[in-house]
Formats: C-alpha cells, sequence, structure tokens
C-alpha cells in the first residue's frame, strides 16, 4: 500500500464552490480507476472544524505502484497541473490499514495528522506504535477506516482516518469529504504491512 496526497492552498478570499463544482464533475472518474484502493477528495475551508486556510488536498490509498504511476504520467494527473500548477505530491510507503465499525458508511470528514521520526528514535517500535494507533482510530465509534504510513525521504509518519460524522475521535487537520471514489478499497491490506 502506498499513500499519496498534494495540496493546493488558495487565498483567503477564494471561491471554494469552484473546487466543489470540480469535484462534482469529475470525481466520478476514478471510481473504477485499476490500482486505486481509495481516493478522498478532500477540502478545508478557511474558519471551518478550525482550519486557517482553504485548501483542496486529495488523499490516495494505492494499492499497486502501477495504478499510482498510470494515475501520475498517463495523463489524469495532468488536467490539475494544467488548472493549477504542478503541486508537490507527497508519498509514504504503507505501515497500516484497517477498516473501522462505521465501515459501510459514507464518509463526512478526514483527519489527516503527520508527525516526523523523531533522530534517535528506535524504528521498529515506532512503526509498531503506528499500527497501534491505526487500530485504534479505527476501533472509535463512527471511524469508516484508518491508515498509517511513512515518508523515509523526510522520515514522517502520517495517520489518515475517515468518519461519518462531523467531530471525529482524532488529533489532526480536519477536511471536508467531498467524494470518495474506492474501486480497490476491499483489495487493501488489513493491519500491519511488514
Amino acid at each position: 500500500m502506498y499513500a499519496l496526497q498534494y495540496e493546493l492552498t488558495f487565498p483567503a478570499d477564494y471561491d471554494m464552490h469552484v473546487i466543489r463544482g470540480r469535484v462534482a464533475r469529475i470525481g466520478h472518474l476514478l471510481d473504477d480507476w485499476d490500482g486505486l484502493g481509495l481516493k478522498a477528495y478532500l477540502m478545508r475551508e478557511r474558519g471551518v472544524h478550525g482550519s486557517p486556510v482553504n485548501q483542496y488536498a486529495p488523499f490516495y490509498l494505492w494499492d499497486t505502484v502501477r495504478g499510482m504511476n498510470r494515475f501520475l504520467w498517463g495523463g489524469a494527473f495532468q488536467g490539475l497541473v494544467d488548472d493549477f500548477g504542478r503541486p508537490v505530491a507527497r508519498r509514504w510507503s504503507g505501515l497500516a490499514y484497517e477498516e473501522g465499525d462505521a465501515a459501510a458508511s459514507r464518509a463526512a470528514v478526514a483527519v489527516r495528522r503527520r508527525e516526523p521520526v523523531p533522530d534517535r528514535a528506535e524504528l521498529s517500535g515506532l512503526m509498531e506504535d503506528a499500527v497501534r494507533e491505526t487500530g485504534r482510530l479505527a476501533a472509535e465509534d463512527g471511524a469508516v477506516l484508518a491508515a498509517s504510513a511513512v515518508d523515509t525521504q523526510h522520515w514522517e509518519l502520517v495517520h489518515f482516518s475517515l468518519w461519518e460524522h462531523a467531530a471525529p475521535k482524532a488529533r489532526g487537520d480536519v477536511f471536508q469529504v467531498l467524494h470518495l471514489s474506492a474501486p480497490g478499497r476491499a483489495r487493501l491490506p488489513r493491519g500491519r504491512q511488514w
């Protein structure tokens, strides 16, 4: 499993209905994308759920590198680049994935928490902690799913979760879920990824 996210941050007075309209028009295009576990079309609005910014920040869980590469290099990603410029696309290697108690529910919000891996951290213990945190989040009331991953270039952990209600039981940046494409969600490997 691989996680990927890019962020487009807009001015404070940007009309976020532009993003809502874009997702309404094109969100379905990845509903059957081969190799995609899921794509959560995420948005933050300044002042909503404590967000300091207006931002479009889709989050992906890929079950194949081929599917991810076909998305990035096969033309689909180019539409976003043509409209908004080329954002940095952050990638993380999967550590854990779990379905939540509300797995069958529609996701209303997502929470993403990024944290640095301390320089002198004992890596196996820290990664096991991330796996346990994934399980803890997935077991919370209202959790649709939870995942964790690590970026070994910047040594950063990311915890990602989807929730059926607007008051998630997770810490981090809260996003509105505009659409969820999940053609390969059932193929995402459960539990620890090594």
